[in-house]
């Protein structure tokens, strides 16, 4: 690492938009330090893309770590609960059952913690809250109320220095971060959005994050490069 180099946290899922966000924090000239998770979710697909997004873009340091969220269920991620398919994508003001409680909370706190142990003070992860599934987690709000208790929480901001959390696609919609990412350079094809995809890691086409991603593909005017069960997409009614 260079002197003058930051180290940076990053929260990698394995996604479109974590994935965008990798690249924003190398482009800002971060030395990235990734953390994932293995949460006890339905599938490991997204797992299986982290190790590629790495391979075409490598970090200093990766780390999976291993919680177990199925404990408390309560989620279609995470628990014995259908992920909802539908033809027609509709927005909706409910909190859906792919929602997993706790889940941003609990990671940004890992991270948080992993931060003030390698001397950074920098954290960056993927919500945004214009192309989303309506999760409480993801808004600013959310992510305001976080970066104040972690520099309540922590020896760094007891002593007067200062945690950042940087979320960088927060006001993006999808075909924004697409563009994004591809002028960054990002590979799409080994990124997964899917909530059920096949064991062979094909996406499902009828799941809210699979329209979200497919309509974010073709407002950018950008060909969609994921493999998908279902195809072609369907319609988006805004």
């Amino acid at each position: 690492m260079a002197a003058s180099q930051k180290k940076a946290v990053l929260l990698l899922s394995g996604g479109l938009d974590s994935t965008t966000v990798l690249e924003i924090a190398k482009s800002q000239g971060f030395e990235v330090h990734a953390l994932s998770f293995s949460y006890g979710q339905r599938h490991a697909v997204e797992l299986e893309s982290v190790k590629k997004i790495l391979s075409k873009s490598p970090v200093a340091v990766h780390k999976v770590i291993q919680i177990d969220l199925r404990a408390f269920g309560g989620s279609a991620l995470t628990d014995s609960i259908d992920v909802p398919k539908q033809e027609h994508f509709t927005p909706s003001q409910d909190i859906p059952v792919t929602y997993v409680p706790g889940r941003n909370t609990i990671f940004l706190s890992f991270a948080m913690a992993y931060a003030e142990v390698i001397g950074s003070s920098d954290i960056f992860l993927g919500v945004n809250a214009i192309d989303y599934s309506n999760y409480p987690d993801c808004r600013p709000d959310f992510i305001e109320a976080f970066e104040k208790m972690a520099n309540l929480a922590t020896g760094v901001g007891v002593k007067g220095g200062k945690l950042k959390v940087h979320a960088p696609l927060m006001q993006m919609g999808k075909a924004e971060i697409i563009k994004t990412g591809i002028s960054l350079g990002v590979d799409y094809s080994v990124t997964n959005s899917c909530y059920d995809p096949t064991p062979e890691g094909e996406a499902c086409g009828k799941c809210d994050a699979c329209h979200l991603r497919q309509e974010g593909f073709k407002v950018a005017g950008v060909k969609d490069p994921t493999r998908y069960l279902n195809y072609p997409g369907p319609e988006m009614s805004f």
